[in-house]
């Protein structure tokens, strides 16, 4: 079965869109079968990524290496089951046409909640939240104390993954691994940086998820975005010499991929 990859995070703005496409580009690129889906069904950023690559190929001659991107299928009502959810049975369908040619299957979740976020989650084998470097972000996973920055408890999102991990163990499936990924880590605000990594520390021993550096606030990102290309496809786009800061950048979605510790996946390119 495909191992199944799930970004989410209630909040809009963290990087969601930008990691799925570096994470699903990176293992294509190393020659896993990749599917997508994108079950923000309005904004569809991560679909539009991958359309602007599609796009972006086409014009210029190139073959790059790309996630198989599926739409959800429509459905006619007749073939719900009484009672059945017509959001569940949309993302199930997608799941299971993408499984049998897919090694890993990545899930674009909106930044809100929704029942499509709610199932996925319970599908994740790898769960990837990725957080802003801030505790007006960190609000997402739990509730702090405002004078001592203590964790007072879980907040609703934390609460929705400890649900779908109850699920995925009634079914008698492994759990969810989940990685926190702390994105726009600036270079300023050291004092404010020890904080949030200190209160993410102590609430991840408390409710289980693993903590992984992100990736940093840089122009480039938003540059690759309308010709659908990554970080790790700039050589082959012309680009013969990178920066600093774009050999960095492509430093950290090695880094990501590594702390990601998928199945057959070794860090090489």
């Amino acid at each position: 079965m495909a191992h199944i990859i799930v970004v989410g995070n209630e909040k809009g703005g963290s990087g969601k869109s930008t990691t799925c496409m570096h994470v699903a580009t990176a293992l294509a690129r190393m020659g896993h079968r990749v599917g997508a889906l994108d079950l923000d069904l309005r904004q569809r950023s991560f679909g539009r990524y991958i359309e602007n690559r599609l796009a972006y190929m086409d014009r210029e001659g190139l073959s790059l290496a790309t996630p198989d991107y599926r739409e959800l299928p429509e459905i006619d009502p007749a073939q719900l089951q009484p009672g059945e959810n017509p959001y569940d049975h949309r993302l199930a369908a997608a799941v299971a046409a993408l499984e049998p040619v897919s090694d890993f299957i990545v899930i674009d979740c909106p930044g809100s909640h929704t029942r499509l976020s709610q199932v996925a989650h319970s599908l994740a084998d790898t769960l990837i939240t990725p957080l802003n470097d801030s505790f007006i972000d960190f609000d997402l996973l739990a509730r702090i104390d405002p004078e001592t920055n203590k964790v007072k408890g879980p907040s609703i999102y934390s609460e929705m993954v400890w649900n779908a991990r109850q699920l995925r163990a009634q079914a008698g499936l492994k759990p969810i691994d989940w990685i926190v990924l702390r994105n726009r880590l600036g270079a300023q605000q050291m004092h404010n940086k020890k904080k949030v990594g200190a209160a993410l520390e102590d609430l991840s021993r408390r409710i289980g998820f693993r903590v992984a550096p992100g990736f940093s606030e840089r122009v480039i990102f938003r540059e690759l975005f309308p010709r659908g290309i990554t970080l790790l496809d700039l050589k082959d786009t012309g680009v013969d010499q990178l920066n600093l800061s774009n050999i960095a950048a492509r430093q950290e979605v090695r880094d990501l991929i590594a702390e990601l510790r998928l199945p057959g996946v070794s860090v090489d390119f």
